[in-house]
C-alpha cells in the first residue's frame, strides 16, 4: 500500500491518502468539509479539478474519459500520485448547466 500527499488549493488543507482508500473517505476521517451526495460516482458534488498528479477512478460514470483525466470525483478517485486538487470545480459539461448555458438546444414555446 503505497501513500500519497493530498493537497487542496486555497484551502490550505493537506491529507495522506494510501491508493486503496477514497479521497473522500480520507476527507471525512479527517474532518475536511468536502461535499458529496451519492457517493457512488453519478452526481458530481464531490467533484474536484485534477492541479497536479494522477487518480484511478474506475466507477466515475458521471464523467466522460475526456474529464476524468482533468477531474476528480473524490467520492470514487484514488490517489496514484501526491496530488493538488482544487475542490468545487465542475467539468465544463456541468458548468453550462449551472450557469444557465446551453444545455441540449432545445427551445421553449412561449
Amino acid at each position: 500500500m503505497t501513500e500519497y500527499t493530498i493537497e487542496f488549493v486555497g484551502t490550505g488543507e493537506t491529507i495522506t491518502c494510501t491508493d486503496k482508500e477514497t479521497i473522500l473517505s480520507r476527507c471525512l476521517e479527517e474532518g475536511i468539509a468536502q461535499e458529496y451526495s451519492c457517493r457512488v460516482g453519478m452526481c458530481l458534488a464531490c467533484s474536484a479539478e485534477i492541479v497536479a498528479g494522477e487518480v484511478t477512478q474506475p466507477a466515475a460514470r458521471g464523467l466522460t474519459d475526456e474529464e476524468a483525466e482533468n477531474y476528480a470525483l473524490t467520492c470514487m478517485a484514488r490517489p496514484q500520485s501526491d496530488l493538488k486538487l482544487d475542490r468545487g470545480k465542475y467539468p465544463p459539461s456541468i458548468e453550462g448547466d449551472l450557469t444557465g448555458g446551453e444545455t441540449d438546444g432545445a427551445v421553449a414555446d412561449d
